[in-house]
């Protein structure tokens, strides 16, 4: 007996989209079935993520995105629905993170990374959130009514790592967010449930693990790897399913034992 989740008719925004695991997001949700909205700031290498998208079949739009500008949110919620139609789905993946100890935190440093863990996370998926909920209580039209978002949190927000604390605070913010949005909206219909990944190969840190700092490092996780992006994937369709109607809460470690 075989069994497969399928997203067909679902309209998904996928938010940091232009590259590692917001890239991967945006293509395995597009494989399932679904309409993907690719939004970022770098709209160029959106582009180029949509015709690899739609070379393979799927259906892919592009929105311009600053998480941290109100403003830009509103705008490109509001393009993606007059574009594609209403959001089923959000995958809230936008962030960033410094490395330096804490006592070298600037001011600027803490608020680069809070306005997009945080901040910019937050009201992402209030937006998302105003119109899921207007369509569950009979106030827009809509093909489905509730919802899914799956905002992306992180190891460090669960166990504290060296070098990177203001990430990790962050991050442990986006967990309680993900709680406090799935009391609120659970009744809703709209689920929300946080992904905490481990360490995973990206674009962005694929150098550090060829230094001997990051082969140290990788030397202490439990099976002595680093994760794909694609490792993900199950964890994110699962979460995104119209069958996960009863998960909602859940914060899900994805990190190959390494919180253990």
């Amino acid at each position: 007996m075989s069994y497969s989740i399928d997203l067909e008719g679902r309209v998904a925004l996928v938010t940091g989209a232009s590259s590692g695991l917001g890239a991967q997001f945006a293509k395995t949700l597009s494989k399932a079935g679904a309409c993907v909205v690719l939004a970022a700031r770098r709209v160029e290498r959106l582009k180029a993520l949509r015709a690899e998208i739609e070379a393979g079949g799927g259906d892919a739009h592009v929105v311009s995105l600053d998480v941290t500008d109100i403003d830009s949110i509103a705008a490109a919620v509001a393009r993606a629905e007059t574009e594609v139609g209403t959001l089923d789905i959000l995958i809230n993946n936008s962030g960033v993170s410094t490395t330096q100890r804490l006592t070298d935190v600037t001011p600027d440093d803490f608020d680069y990374v809070m306005d997009t863990n945080v901040r910019g996370s937050f009201f992402v998926a209030q937006e998302v959130g105003k119109r899921m909920l207007a369509r569950a209580r009979g106030a827009a039209p809509g093909t489905f009514t509730g919802g899914r978002i799956v905002n992306i949190a992180s190891m460090a927000g669960l166990r504290v790592l060296s070098q990177i604390g203001v990430y990790s605070i962050s991050k442990a913010a986006v967990i309680h967010m993900t709680r406090a949005m799935a009391l609120e909206w659970g009744k809703y219909d709209i689920n929300v449930n946080a992904i905490c990944p481990g360490y995973i190969d990206t674009e962005i840190n694929h150098h550090h693990w060829q230094t001997e700092q990051g082969r140290k490092l990788v030397e202490l996780l439990p099976r002595k790897r680093v994760g794909q992006p694609q490792d993900l994937d199950t964890t994110l369709l699962m979460l995104c399913a119209k069958e996960s109607r009863f998960i909602n809460g859940a914060v899900i470690q994805a990190d190959d034992g390494f919180g253990v």
